[in-house]
C-alpha cells in the first residue's frame, strides 16, 4: 500500500469513528504534514456523496443539514465536492439539477491548495463534513413527478411575480389583493394541469420533493406547509430531525405549493416584526413565546381559510379528474410513509402574540379558489 492511502486511512481511523476533539486533531495532523494525501481525501469524499446519493439525500437536503450543524465554511467545501461529484454521477432529474445550481457560488477548494485557512484547518474542516456524511441515515428515495408542466410557462412568471410583490410591499391591503391574485392563477394552473394529464395517453404520476422546514418555530412552519399543500391536492409529512418535509403531488401543484409556502412565510415574518415592534412601543421585551405564538396562530388561521378554499364547489366533469389525482396522491404517501406518527405544537402560551399572529393572517387574505366554468 502506498503512503497517500495509508495516511487517509490512519486519519480516518483516528477521527472518523470518534466523537472527541483529540481524535479530530490526531487525523488533522495526519493530513496537514501529508501534502499528496490530499487527491485521495478528495476523491474519499465523492464517494461519501455517491453514498448519501443512495440512501436518499439529496444536494438541498445535505446543504441544510450541514449548514444547521456545522459552519459556513464546511457548506461551501460541501458544496466543492458536490461540483466535482456531478460530472460523474448521473442524470437525476430536473429538479436535481436546479438544486446543483443553487449551491453557494464561492465554494472552498477540495484540491490540494485550499483557498482559505492552513492546512490543519483545511483537514479539520473535511474530516467534520467527512463524520457528518459517514453517519447519514436512509431516507425516503424520491421520485420525480413524470414529466414537466405543460401548461403555458408564463402563467408561473405572473404568480412568482405577484407574490413578490406581496412579499415587497408595505401596505397590508396591497399585499391582501396581490396574494388572492396568485392564489386564483394556482388554482387555474392546477386545473389546467389536471385536465392535460386526464387526456394524456400516458398520464402523469404523483411525485415528491423536500421542502426545507428550518427553526427556529419548526412546529408552526411545518403545520403552515401541511396547510398549503392539502389545500392544493398534496400531502406533506414533516421529518423534525432533518428539518424538511417531503411534500407528494404532481408537478404542478408542488410547484405552486412551495411557491405559495415561500411566500406566506415571507408575509408572516414581515408581519410579525411589525407587531413585535408594536410591543416594544408598549413597553413590552420582545420575547420567544411572543415569536411561537405568533406563528403558531399564523399557521392555525390560514391552515382554516385554505381548508375552506379546497371545499369550494367545482362543476362534475372536474370531479373524476381530481378524484382520480388525490388517490393517486394518497397511494404515494403511504408507499413512502407506511408508518407516521402526529405532534402537539409546543410553547404556545403568548395570548397577545396569538392575537397578532392571527390577524396577520387575515391579512395575507388567502381567498377562495374561484369557481370553475
Amino acid at each position: 500500500m502506498s503512503s497517500t492511502p495509508n495516511t487517509v486511512e490512519r486519519a480516518f481511523r483516528a477521527a472518523l469513528y470518534d466523537d472527541t476533539d483529540a481524535s479530530l486533531d490526531t487525523g488533522a495532523s495526519l493530513l496537514a504534514a501529508d501534502p499528496a494525501a490530499d487527491a485521495e481525501l478528495a476523491r474519499r469524499g465523492e464517494e461519501f456523496l455517491a453514498a448519501a446519493w443512495r440512501r436518499g439525500w439529496q444536494p438541498a437536503d445535505l446543504v441544510r443539514l450541514v449548514r444547521r450543524d456545522l459552519e459556513d465554511t464546511h457548506v461551501r467545501l460541501l458544496a466543492a465536492l458536490i461540483h466535482t461529484q456531478a460530472p460523474h454521477d448521473r442524470a437525476r432529474g430536473r429538479r436535481w439539477s436546479a438544486q446543483l445550481e443553487e449551491l453557494p457560488t464561492d465554494p472552498l477548494s477540495t484540491g490540494p491548495s485550499p483557498r482559505t485557512g492552513d492546512r490543519f484547518s483545511h483537514a479539520t474542516t473535511t474530516l467534520e463534513l467527512y463524520r457528518l456524511l459517514l453517519r447519514l441515515p436512509t431516507l425516503e428515495p424520491l421520485q420525480e413527478a413524470s414529466g414537466q408542466p405543460r401548461s403555458d410557462s408564463r402563467m408561473l412568471t405572473r404568480i412568482r411575480a405577484l407574490l413578490a410583490k406581496a412579499e415587497a410591499t408595505g401596505f397590508p391591503e396591497e399585499a391582501e389583493a396581490l396574494t388572492a391574485k396568485a392564489q386564483e392563477l394556482m388554482a387555474r394552473h392546477s386545473v389546467d394541469e389536471a385536465l392535460l394529464d386526464a387526456a394524456a395517453p400516458a398520464p402523469d404520476a404523483p411525485g415528491a420533493r423536500r421542502i426545507g422546514v428550518e427553526p427556529p418555530y419548526e412546529q408552526a412552519k411545518a403545520v403552515l406547509l401541511d396547510a398549503v399543500a392539502g389545500a392544493n391536492h398534496c400531502r406533506a409529512v414533516w421529518n423534525e430531525p432533518f428539518c424538511f418535509s417531503t411534500v407528494v403531488g404532481f408537478e404542478a401543484d408542488l410547484e405552486v405549493v412551495e411557491l405559495l409556502y415561500t411566500s406566506l412565510l415571507v408575509q408572516a415574518r414581515t408581519a410579525m416584526t411589525k407587531a413585535e415592534a408594536a410591543q416594544r412601543a408598549g413597553g413590552r421585551r420582545r420575547t420567544k413565546t411572543f415569536r411561537q405564538s405568533f406563528l403558531a396562530a399564523y399557521a392555525h388561521r390560514v391552515g382554516t381559510r385554505l381548508a375552506t378554499a379546497a371545499e369550494t364547489p367545482i362543476t362534475a366533469d372536474l370531479l373524476p379528474v381530481l378524484a382520480s389525482r388525490e388517490v393517486a396522491v394518497s397511494a404515494a404517501t403511504d408507499r413512502l410513509f407506511p408508518r407516521t406518527t402526529t405532534t402537539r405544537l409546543r410553547g404556545v402560551t403568548d395570548e397577545a402574540g396569538w392575537t397578532e399572529g392571527a390577524e396577520a393572517a387575515d391579512r395575507a387574505q388567502v381567498h377562495s379558489r374561484p369557481h370553475l366554468p
